[in-house]
């Protein structure tokens, strides 16, 4: 605690211009509407203060957290008073390269990306225009609906690497993009800053035509006016999370003020009031009944912190891998 209080008055000093937001509530920063205050959050306004943000946080031998739009998260009720989060929330620059390729920052919202390429003529992220992640949590967990993926679409990736403070450009083999996964889930400290897309040529009335047909599915399937974190578990190879969910009965089931979605049982929804420790124990008990009545291990998808706080009783999830640095060959 002593280095995080030295670290943060430290940022004051050297940068005064910055959004810092101290013992900041965190359900204000997630789909979920759930979270207890974190000791700082700031909010860069550019790729140079966040690299500068990160340089002086690790000065105090201290990594941030960082945070997208915050739609795939559950915060703790209680709080984590000796977390530091970085959102990247303002590092929206989204423009044409020459070539003709799209250049995103961190922060653009896949809905925004997937409107900006429709309006240019530009096909291949109709799938990602209901998504309400950002590009760099899309990148860190291979967004996707309907049968597309972000991957089809990234070209490279452009990071910021803290243990080095150096910046990496990816190129999408070296991401390794799988269902729901990459490198950077794997890779401590790597932070996402932009990423270049490439897209095919369409016709722009034809893309919108299918964004609304997408969106008007998302609708009609989706329990898009409760609070969530969008589906809860991945998609086990072969099999669907919702149907496993509804085969074992747990369509409707309730703890607390979190219940499994009546509309879609792949969504963990909060119906008012609902605390993290009601979400997590909800997940234990679908992951449990799953396992027993079917046999199929669910993997969460929702982030849940603080980083020990796992699913692990029943049906663990695959082990990962840490590297020593982002790999270039």
């Amino acid at each position: 605690m002593e280095n995080l209080e030295k670290a943060i008055a430290e940022i004051k000093a050297r940068m005064p211009g910055l959004r810092l937001k101290e013992n900041e509530p965190m359900a204000e920063h997630s789909s979920f509407r759930i979270g207890g205050p974190v000791r700082a959050l700031a909010i860069p306004s550019d790729v140079m203060g966040l690299t500068k943000l990160c340089a002086i946080l690790k000065e105090h031998e201290l990594a941030p957290f960082l945070l997208g739009n915050g739609t795939n998260i559950l915060f703790p009720d209680e709080g984590l008073p000796e977390l530091f989060i970085i959102s990247t929330e303002r590092l929206t620059k989204l423009f044409l390269l020459p070539d003709g390729a799209v250049y995103a920052e961190a922060g653009v919202s896949l809905a925004k990306l997937a409107g900006f390429a429709q309006q240019n003529g530009l096909t291949g992220l109709e799938f990602a225009s209901g998504i309400p992640g950002s590009l760099g949590g899309g990148c860190v967990m291979n967004a996707g609906a309907y049968g597309g993926e972000l991957k089809d679409a990234i070209e490279s990736v452009v990071c910021y690497y803290l243990p080095e403070q150096r910046l990496y450009e990816l190129t999408k083999e070296q991401c390794r993009f799988g269902y729901r996964s990459s490198l950077f889930q794997n890779l401590g400290g790597c932070v996402i800053l932009s990423a270049v897309l490439r897209l095919e040529k369409g016709d722009g009335e034809e893309i919108a035509e299918k964004m609304k047909e997408l969106n008007r599915r998302r609708r009609e399937k989706q329990p898009l006016d409760l609070p969530s974190a969008g589906s809860a578990f991945k998609r086990p190879e072969g099999q669907y999370a919702a149907a496993l969910i509804e085969q074992a009965g747990l369509k409707g089931y309730a703890v607390g003020g979190a219940q499994v979605s009546e509309k879609h049982a792949g969504f963990v929804v909060n119906t008012g009031g609902a605390t993290s420790h009601d979400v997590y124990e909800l997940m234990v008990h679908i992951r449990k009944t799953v396992y027993e009545k079917t046999g199929a291990k669910l993997e969460p998808e929702v982030i849940l912190l603080p980083p020990d706080y796992r699913l692990e009783d029943h049906g663990p999830a695959a082990p990962g891998h840490r590297v020593s640095g982002p790999e270039t060959e």
